[in-house]
């Protein structure tokens, strides 16, 4: 698996705008909402592909793409 399929809390943080604890936060829900539906998580990380799918950015366009 590609090293980058997950996103830590500082990538997060930047791609929404948003300080690091407040990036947690939506860690931790995005995560709690993966493991209702029994998929193992990494604390502190998400999957990159469901952080934007959630965040309504679509399965290919994210902010950092669309930056290229």
């Amino acid at each position: 698996m590609a090293s980058n399929s997950f996103m830590r809390v500082d990538d997060v943080a930047e791609e929404l705008g948003v300080s690091t604890s407040y990036a947690y936060k939506i860690i931790r829900k995005l995560n709690a909402e993966l493991e209702k539906k029994g998929i193992i998580t990494i604390a502190g990380r998400v999957n990159k592909q469901y952080f934007t799918e959630r965040l309504c950015y679509g399965a290919a366009g994210t902010k950092a793409a669309e930056r290229r």
